[in-house]
């Protein structure tokens, strides 16, 4: 969230921000719920200040006559419930101002362009050659079903639609991406290489711990990474409460909650790797074939805790990374950054990478980049020590390194033969000891 006084201070440009975010507040009503929550806590505060005074005094009731005792005991009391229907008034006050504040949307960078819809989003460049066939390149749906790969109609049986089972050889891939990725980030020299390629400076070449975080959470720990809604597109457990993460970064991202970290040992980096669960809730009809949209899905995510003054270097880092694997895999992609109406509430920048995919004829999204600055974690209470002892908090990136289904389907559909066989990106043969997937 926003510290209040920046709000209070930026009224007009908020009021901007919300609407080109395409998000409802009234600022008016958080600001004079705030000015009610000051004033309740400025009367708690001189009542707690007499009940101590008081407590102070019944030490000394041993000198005190009888009339003095009882007009002390009643001034005891009356305070006591005078606090107390303060405090009640307090926290509905409390709950209806947190409300109000959590909806007010992170700003966002000066070069994200202002924009109404996903149509006036920025491609930024486009890498790699796009395939060319000889013949009419299939979606991935039907070179996976042709080799056994991918069975939907099984799993709509057994779990209904936008489930899958992977089979044979696209389950090797994906544990070889896993692996390969793993292992990259892993290596501190790797990140160093990719860091000189990019041409970035000035920034630690550490590297990644590797994560599996946990695939439930609690919906409070999630409303304050700010992805609980919208709720329509969550699963959550009917007997306990616990919801299900949509993304790794849901339990990567309060990993530190209400800690204090030493500046010595920033940026601390993780990639994680989870199944995620979305009902894909406004999406009726969309992407129905194959695994391009499910509700059960695999994804690999980067998390990062920096300084106040890495965070932009960091998500730039994070690019890096991204379109390294991708050239990598030889996937022809393009690099979008997103503009407001299409980026998240917490977002300050957003940067989408969008892989080619033959069979459908367009850039379908892979891979997302997003720099929270410290929104999530004032919310989080995740904060560090500087140098000179004084507490910040501190800036947070997220993103995605490999939405597995969805790269798995750029393979298929770039390295598809004429005869229906695909073709192994050389990175990964050595996983698997062959170089084609076929049905001989």
């Amino acid at each position: 969230m926003l510290d209040i006084s920046y709000i209070k201070a930026n009224r007009e440009f908020i009021i901007e921000v919300a609407k080109n975010k395409k998000v409802s507040i009234d600022i008016d009503y958080l600001l004079s719920l705030y000015e009610q929550r000051q004033n309740f806590l400025q009367q708690i505060e001189a009542l707690r200040a007499d009940k101590n005074y008081i407590a102070e005094q019944m030490k000394q009731m041993a000198t005190l006559t009888d009339s003095e005792k009882q007009n002390l005991i009643q001034k005891g009391k009356d305070i006591k419930d005078k606090l107390q229907n303060l405090e009640e008034d307090f926290n509905k006050i409390e709950e209806l101002y947190q409300g109000e504040i959590y909806k007010v949307p992170n700003i966002y960078s000066k070069d994200t362009p202002v924009g109404l819809s996903e149509d006036e989003n920025v491609v930024l460049r486009q890498v790699g050659e796009k395939p060319e066939f000889i013949f009419t390149p299939l979606e991935h749906w039907q070179l996976g079903k042709n080799l056994n790969l991918i069975d939907t109609e099984k799993s709509a049986e057994v779990s209904g639609s936008r489930f899958a089972y992977l089979k044979g050889d696209l389950v090797i891939m994906q544990f070889a991406l896993i692996q390969w990725v793993m292992s990259t980030l892993r290596n501190s020299n790797t990140i160093q290489e990719i860091m000189h390629q990019a041409g970035l400076g000035n920034i630690s070449n550490k590297s990644y711990t590797a994560v599996i975080p946990p695939f439930l959470m609690k919906p409070e720990v999630m409303k304050r990474m700010g992805r609980l809604d919208p709720i329509d597109d969550r699963y959550q457990t009917t007997e306990d409460g616990l919801m299900l993460v949509g993304s790794a970064e849901h339990t990567l991202g309060p990993l530190h909650m209400d800690e204090i970290l030493d500046h010595r040992d920033l940026p601390l980096r993780y990639v994680g790797y989870s199944t995620s669960f979305r009902r894909e809730a406004g999406t009726y009809g969309k992407d129905m074939k194959g695994i391009l949209r499910l509700h059960q899905f695999d994804k690999i995510e980067i998390e990062v805790f920096s300084d106040k003054d890495s965070g932009f270097a960091e998500q730039n880092l994070i690019l890096a990374i991204q379109e390294y694997l991708m050239q990598q895999l030889e996937l022809p992609y393009q690099v979008v950054l997103k503009c407001t109406a299409d980026m998240g509430t917490p977002d300050i920048r957003a940067i989408d990478i969008e892989a080619w995919l033959p069979g459908q004829n367009q850039y379908r999204e892979t891979h997302t980049s997003d720099y929270m600055g410290d929104f999530q974690a004032r919310r989080l209470q995740t904060r560090y020590k500087d140098s000179e002892g004084n507490k910040h908090f501190v800036h947070m990136n997220d993103a995605t390194v490999f939405a597995i289904g969805r790269i798995l389907i750029a393979i298929m559909e770039n390295y598809q033969q004429a005869d229906g066989s695909i073709v192994i990106p050389k990175v990964l043969r050595s996983y698997f000891n062959k170089e084609i997937i076929s049905n001989k």
